[in-house]
């Protein structure tokens, strides 16, 4: 993997055409991301994380249908938002900012994995994650590729393609409440659901810190601005 980090290392440490000082301290971080990019896509382990169940709908342990529903959509947004941004920054030789996207999904999938893995929105987050990251870790692409299953060669692949109302899906920020106290405030689709609002807030940490082991008596939604939780 070391040559490999060496590349991503001089494509991230600036603009292309102004280059940048030589930083052992970025080879380290390039280092940490592309082992973050092999610990999320199960890279060594015996059963590839594409076909691992998780905790969505039907497996094991599972969360709610308005659970795994909500989290399919912001994932699935991530994904088309992350091709779209890396796409048009690859064009334009912005390499920076293109593995700049790519650091931020691979920190929502670490978030999401316990839920996500093994799903489809899964499956198609971590192939893309893989085929955007061919040009920058070619080496390590390969070996990640191969072990997902997929045919030979991550390099004869065609890039993948964003669709563009899943990529600019309107964020807004949903407050949570604690019988009437603002305890959380998180980021969601404006078409999000009363369900799936419902479902992500029993879900907050924060919001369950406050709940203090109570039931909740009641969850009051005004879609697109607040979910409030009642307890016992």
């Amino acid at each position: 993997m070391g040559a490999d980090v060496v590349r991503t290392y001089l494509m991230f440490i600036g603009p292309w055409e102004g280059g940048g000082p030589w930083n052992s301290r970025g080879i380290e971080g390039a280092q940490r991301f592309l082992q973050r990019v092999v610990s999320v896509t199960g890279y060594g382990e015996a059963e590839p994380v594409t076909r691992r169940a998780g905790r969505g709908a039907g497996s094991p342990g599972a969360t709610s249908p308005a659970d795994v529903a909500a989290a399919t959509r912001d994932l699935r947004h991530w994904t088309h938002r992350t091709i779209k941004k890396v796409t048009e920054d690859m064009q334009g030789f912005h390499f920076n900012t293109a593995i700049s996207a790519m650091m931020e999904f691979v920190n929502e999938l670490v978030r999401v994995r316990e839920t996500m893995a093994g799903t489809p929105a899964w499956r198609e987050a971590i192939r893309t994650l893989v085929l955007l990251l061919a040009p920058v870790a070619p080496h390590l692409s390969e070996e990640l590729w191969a072990h997902l299953g997929e045919p030979y060669s991550v390099h004869q692949q065609a890039w993948p393609v964003f669709d563009e109302s899943l990529a600019r899906a309107e964020l807004v920020t949903l407050v949570l409440q604690v019988n009437g106290k603002v305890r959380d405030r998180i980021q969601v689709p404006a078409d999000l659901t009363e369900a799936e609002a419902r479902a992500l807030a029993l879900r907050s940490e924060k919001v369950r810190k406050f709940m203090d082991g109570k039931d909740a008596a009641s969850v009051v939604v005004v879609p697109g601005r607040l979910v409030n939780v009642v307890t016992r």
